[in-house]
């Protein structure tokens, strides 16, 4: 069973058109599938720049939610971070979030979830997010600094046994929005693809722009992030689509996946 959202901080489900937007239950989570391998929060929430690829990114969550197995809940109530609505999930996706977004108490229950054993996922601009909570830079891995106009670039798989990459060609020619961070990454995450600066202009990193990666958090915990997302175009094409699917799956837990740094 899936759920999208139909206004801020109200879930409403796809195959039984049953809102929970009254005031009693906003910030409630939505039943869902007793019968999912797992169950997914989408977290779109903005205090900034607003993409208008979010529904599709839900869409398309919600329909990999379908065909994979999984329960998918889509909201942008930060009244869910809290420990008790939290623990109704195994991963939280951050779907082109912005801005500070939580509060420091959602903050903390965040974190406890995170440290808890269970996941992130960060897609696009859940790295143009939170830039004063040192926690969520490391978990993310790194902040969003600038990008080119939209245009036809090249990626380079670095890692093609990781089920997010494993299935994409070793370099991978698309379009879309290419974001430049304010820190190399490299360090403290396992970087599953990078950008070929020659094939693009704007690159701003050298020969070495992690823009896709994945890293274990304290406690158990995993982080997953690709900066790809921005057109609502993505949403469709079957590879990306592979691309966050293996990232929701590994992130989430059920599927194993090889994070660790070199």
């Amino acid at each position: 069973m899936s759920s999208y959202l139909s206004a801020p901080g109200c879930l409403l489900l796809l195959t039984a058109a049953v809102s929970s937007c009254s005031p009693a239950n906003q910030g409630q989570r939505v039943p869902s599938n007793a019968g999912a391998m797992f169950s997914a929060l989408i977290f779109s929430k903005t205090a900034g720049f607003r993409h208008t690829s979010i529904p599709n990114g839900i869409q398309a969550i919600s329909e990999l939610a379908a065909e994979n197995g999984f329960n998918a809940d889509a909201s942008e109530d930060s009244k869910l971070f809290n420990d008790d609505s939290l623990s109704n999930y195994q991963v939280v996706i951050f779907l082109s979030t912005t801005g500070t977004i939580l509060d420091d108490g959602q903050k903390a229950a965040f974190r406890r979830f995170i440290e808890a054993g269970n996941g992130f996922v960060g897609i696009h601009s859940a790295t143009d997010t939170e830039y004063d909570w040192a926690w969520y830079g490391e978990l993310v891995g790194a902040y969003f600094r600038s990008h080119p106009e939209i245009q036809p670039a090249h990626i380079q798989v670095e890692d093609a046994q990781h089920p997010s990459t494993g299935k994409l060609p070793s370099v991978w020619k698309r379009t879309d929005e290419w974001y430049n961070f304010q820190t190399n990454p490299r360090r403290s995450v396992h970087v599953l693809a990078t950008m070929d600066e020659s094939s693009y202009q704007g690159g701003e990193m050298g020969d070495d722009h992690p823009i896709a990666w994945c890293h274990d958090v304290a406690g158990g915990g995993r982080s997953w992030y690709t900066a790809l997302g921005h057109t609502e175009e993505s949403y469709s094409e079957p590879l990306f689509r592979q691309h966050l699917l293996g990232g929701i799956m590994t992130a989430a837990g059920a599927w194993p996946a090889d994070c660790s740094l070199p």
